[in-house]
């Protein structure tokens, strides 16, 4: 059973009750207020995310090592949206779990990420391989 899910809506009505009891309406309010305050920031947070994300190329981060070194187990889908400010082109079927979605950068580097229920299950990076060195000569 998914607790993240449930938790929130029964500590709100509890709030409320708790409310209700110690104070009324006012009491009622006051906490209702709250918690529209709260689900207010948690809308604009996301907006904002989905906003920048809009306006850059789809699957494309500005430096795949660094988003490597700032992704965390656990965290959600827009947490890394956040991050990457774009979306990560979708590797997985939709609607299927896990999700897979994948970062490149400019030097081809790419970062694969796998969502299950929405968290950061696990995320490899790769690197292209090295140029060989002493570059190419031409025959005369």
């Amino acid at each position: 059973m998914n607790f993240r899910k449930i938790l929130p809506p029964v500590l709100g009505v509890v709030l409320i009750a708790a409310a209700w009891r110690g104070y009324g309406w006012p009491g009622v309010a006051l906490v209702a207020g709250g918690i529209v305050m709260w689900v207010l920031l948690h809308f604009n947070r996301m907006m904002t995310a989905l906003k920048r994300a809009a306006n850059r190329p789809i699957g494309y981060v500005d430096s795949a090592v660094m988003l490597n070194a700032k992704l965390k187990p656990g965290v959600n889908l827009l947490h890394v949206l956040a991050l990457t400010r774009s979306l990560g082109t979708q590797l997985s079927r939709p609607d299927e779990q896990p999700e897979i979605y994948r970062w490149t950068d400019g030097s081809e580097s790419h970062v694969t990420c796998e969502f299950a229920d929405g968290r950061l299950a696990k995320w490899q990076m790769v690197r292209p391989s090295a140029a060989p060195a002493g570059g190419v000569t031409s025959a005369p």
